[in-house]
């Protein structure tokens, strides 16, 4: 026999071989440090090639083998009870070891960046928390932002589950580590939460394609994203716009060509600016491009030389901050807080400038208001607000929106919660909205049909899903007028009409001046009270704020029953405030209102025939003080006195 024929034999051998005896392989969710539904069968599963032999060992005893078909294979393992360490053993042509396996309870968290928000993010205002996070039976799965329109992945990206400490909990989305900690705190069973979000998703995005038939407008965006050479033309269009503008502004900045960020420049005939503001508002034409800020500070002697921290608060919508010359931050969007480390030696003692370069490529830019802006340490700094100088630099054109090709219908669904779906899970914290605030009126029926999707697919049909509501924001108002962000909690609210859900009110947890409030705890713990009703079936726990069920007009006046009133209906800080009325006409006024025992009187001497009510309509109502006495909110709402409510 010729070497050469040998050799082709020794190959193709070695093909086939490799081809009957191929490595098992195991989804990203089943590895070391997981955490398993207790009390209940699971599937363990992965892939092989076709009838290969797969053999499971749970702490040492046999659970069973089992053959693969068409390269996937799957094996039961029987309800086990809450417990921690445990070690299991797949073998096939190689060996698996799982690791420090746990059995408790597996939370899936989705929605939009309130949900991603990590508590690194939120680190000044829970030190504590941070510092004490020593939990390592609550274990975190992140999954990174991915997509897909053409079909449901099998498997996450590399990621692994991690146990929860002071250094991981950095990481950890700061509501779904309230969220768990209190369940952990309460139950003492092992925690795992799989964290599936993306920062300005639409719920769009988290629905399959079935989910989105009755939908003709998404469900058609959907089908058109299948193509891939849509998507590049897209991807290519919006590069190269952002490359343009960039590179243009870039260009034509004199900022950067004469150096204004150097301590020696000399910026005696720039204008005052107060800082924070927006440039539009303090009488600067609105404009987009690149504004020049310079201040300089005195900075004392036990200062020279140190590190330092420097917050600037929150910028629209990106800067570059100098000290002495030297670059000390850089930010390229509106949102991350500025908190930035000044390193050793560019303090000096003395006079000291510090040089901000902000692009604005849409609508106001500037400095947001009620931020820290200050130099030094918390308890000991110099305040940075105040009297800066500044120049325009660059006048450009707006900058067209982006396609966030990620955002479009089914796309998360398929490559960030398919993987999941075999994957046995306690229930779902959701936190979303915000991204459907711009056409909230079908908000309801397309969160209920993902719900009722979701279920579906985790083949668990009376599945918890637990949500939050989105918070106040924006600017407060002193009269009744349309709201987008009142009308999606609406549709919030009506979604509880489907069995198994519950809601978490923080219409008193939010900011005014950031979509990103850092008070996560207060979504957390309602929702970890919502579980405990709704999951666990403590029914004595009190786990929502006051919600409205009837509506009935007597002598004027309309009478409005609740459910959820624990204690008692109360008034925070004062007299019950926040309700608004109207006769058939529509128009709305602020009206008077008054508990008595389990009701709310709401009533206005100009409006003789009520027939509609509202309760913190607005974008960020700032009178509402409807509680419960067990101190959470009532839900906004609207009701009427027809069956429509």
């Amino acid at each position: 026999m010729s070497r050469k024929l040998v050799k082709c034999i020794s190959i193709l051998t070695l093909a086939f071989s490799t081809y009957c005896n191929a490595d098992v392989k195991l989804p990203r969710l089943i590895s070391d440090n997981m955490v398993l539904q207790r009390d209940t069968e699971i599937s363990l599963w992965g892939w092989a090639e076709p009838n290969e032999k797969v053999t499971v060992h749970f702490d040492g005893q046999l659970v069973g083998s089992v053959q693969s078909d068409a390269k996937r294979w799957s094996i039961k393992l029987k309800p086990q009870p809450a417990g921690t360490k445990h070690l299991i053993q797949i073998t096939a042509n190689n060996t698996i070891t799982i690791n420090n396996v746990a059995f408790g309870e597996v939370w899936l968290a989705s929605g939009q960046s309130n949900m991603v928000l990590p508590m690194e993010r939120v680190k000044e205002r829970y030190p504590r928390d941070i510092a004490e996070a020593h939990y390592p039976d609550i274990r975190h799965f992140t999954v990174p932002t991915v997509y897909n329109f053409k079909s449901a992945q099998a498997d996450y990206p590399i990621v692994q589950w991690q146990e929860l400490s002071p250094e991981s909990v950095m990481k950890f989305s700061a509501t779904a580590f309230f969220f768990a900690r209190d369940l952990y705190e309460t139950y003492q069973v092992p925690i795992g939460v799989i964290n599936a979000s993306v920062g300005g998703s639409p719920v769009e995005a988290w629905m399959s394609e079935e989910a989105l038939i009755g939908f003709p407008k998404p469900h058609a965006e959907a089908k058109l994203f299948q193509n891939d050479s849509h998507i590049k033309a897209i991807q290519d269009a919006d590069k190269a716009r952002s490359d343009n503008w960039y590179t243009d502004i870039n260009n034509r900045d004199a900022g950067l060509a004469e150096k204004w960020y150097k301590p020696e420049f000399d910026d005696k005939n720039w204008q005052p600016f107060t800082l924070p503001g927006f440039w539009e508002d303090q009488k600067v034409a609105p404009m987009n491009g690149v504004v020049w800020f310079r201040k300089t500070i005195d900075v004392p002697k036990s200062m020279a030389g140190k590190r330092a921290k420097l917050m600037m608060g929150a910028i629209v919508d990106a800067d570059t901050i100098y000290i002495n010359g030297i670059e000390v931050g850089n930010t390229t969007y509106q949102y991350p807080p500025r908190r930035y480390t000044v390193p050793k030696g560019v303090l000096v003692a003395g006079k000291n400038v510090i040089a901000i370069r902000v692009i604005n490529n849409r609508g106001k830019g500037g400095f947001v208001a009620d931020k820290p802006y200050w130099l030094g340490k918390p308890n000991a700094h110099i305040n940075l607000t105040g009297i800066w100088q500044f120049k325009v630099s660059v006048l450009a054109d707006e900058l067209p929106n982006q396609n966030f090709i990620q955002y479009k219908p089914t796309g998360l669904f398929n490559a960030m919660i398919a993987p999941a779906l075999d994957y046995k899970i306690k229930g779902v914290i959701w936190y979303q909205g915000e991204s459907n605030t711009g056409n909230p009126f079908n908000y309801q029926a397309l969160f209920s049909n993902m719900i009722k999707d979701w279920r579906n697919h985790f083949n668990q049909q009376s599945l918890p899903f637990l949500y939050v509501q989105l918070a106040n924001f924006m600017e407060t108002s002193n009269h009744p007028k349309p709201s987008n962000w009142a009308e999606l909690r609406e549709q919030q609210r009506l979604t509880l009409n489907l069995p198994n859900t519950a809601m978490a009110a923080i219409i008193d947890s939010g900011e005014w001046n950031d979509i990103h409030p850092l008070n996560k705890y207060a979504p957390g713990h309602r929702l970890a009270l919502a579980a405990q009703n709704i999951a666990y079936h403590n029914k004595k726990t009190v786990y929502s704020g006051p919600q409205i069920t009837t509506i009935e007009e007597k002598h004027g006046a309309l009478f409005l029953d609740f459910t959820h009133t624990g204690g008692g209906l109360v008034a925070k800080d004062g007299d019950l405030q926040g309700f608004a009325i109207a006769a058939k006409d529509g128009k709305f006024v602020w009206a008077k209102a008054k508990i008595i025992g389990q009701q709310i009187k709401v009533w206005h001497n100009s409006v003789s025939a009520p027939v509609k009510v509202r309760y913190a309509w607005a974008d960020n109502p700032a009178n509402a003080n409807l509680y419960n006495k067990e101190g959470l909110p009532a839900s906004p709402f609207q009701a009427n006195l027809t069956p429509t409510q």
